[in-house]
């Protein structure tokens, strides 16, 4: 499918659920064929797209009020840097962030060391107002929007490091905060049930989402009324 027909069928699907704040969610496979494991010869790649009403306005008021997080074992297979339709592990730590009244699980490697979220990536800031995320590579599923608040982050004069770090040096962070295209910049308030420095969203946290909703609104022309200007 061409880009041009397939933007045609996204505002077509938007327009036959009659939704004016969604999330259209974009899907696309190998292709259907015969249960076997090796890959079919020739195979027509499925495309799937799913609409359902989302207000990111709930997401701008978390910005302010941050999430809480759980932390997990890392039970995902070694190449999470392939997005895959096998996400058991993931939804299991979703689950038990939920069970435990938290928005997301950070998951935990063997090493000891924090890899990203179920369905985000983690980010902490040291004292000095370092900013520090885990690298890219096998481990990770590198985000879109990691990727852009790297480049908004680094433009802006703030510093950042791409490295590992524990569930301890996160707890006794300045701050921590999560992100995703659905969750942009949430401050972690609290880890396990510990406070994250003061126990609220903090500065370079704050400063940092108004850089990608300033960015998010460049790109489309949109920006929730919650989320302020400047």
């Amino acid at each position: 499918m061409s880009e041009r027909a397939l933007g045609l069928v996204a505002r077509r699907l938007l327009a036959t659920n009659r939704a004016p704040d969604a999330l259209l969610y974009i899907q696309v496979t190998r292709g259907a064929a015969k249960r076997d494991h090796a890959f079919p010869d020739d195979p027509r790649p499925s495309l799937i797209m799913t609409v359902r009403p989302f207000d990111i306005g709930v997401r701008a008021r978390q910005q302010v009020t941050g999430v809480r997080v759980v932390t997990r074992p890392d039970a995902r297979w070694a190449r999470r840097d392939i997005k895959t339709i096998a996400l058991l592990p993931n939804v299991l730590a979703k689950q038990a962030a939920r069970t435990a009244g938290a928005f997301e699980a950070w998951l935990v490697e063997a090493d000891g060391t924090v890899t990203e979220g179920a369905s985000t990536n983690a980010w902490i800031v040291e004292a000095d107002g370092n900013v520090v995320t885990h690298p890219t590579g096998p481990r990770i599923l590198a985000g879109v929007m990691r990727d852009t608040l790297i480049r908004l982050a680094r433009a802006d004069g703030v510093r950042v490091e791409e490295r590992p770090f524990t569930p301890e040096q996160a707890s006794a962070a300045a701050e921590a905060f999560i992100t995703s295209t659905t969750a942009p910049c949430l401050g972690v308030v609290a880890i396990d049930g510990r406070p994250v420095g003061k126990g609220a969203v903090g500065p370079v946290t704050l400063r940092l989402g108004r850089l990608l909703w300033e960015e998010i609104e460049r790109q489309t022309g949109y920006r929730p009324a919650e989320t302020g200007s400047g």
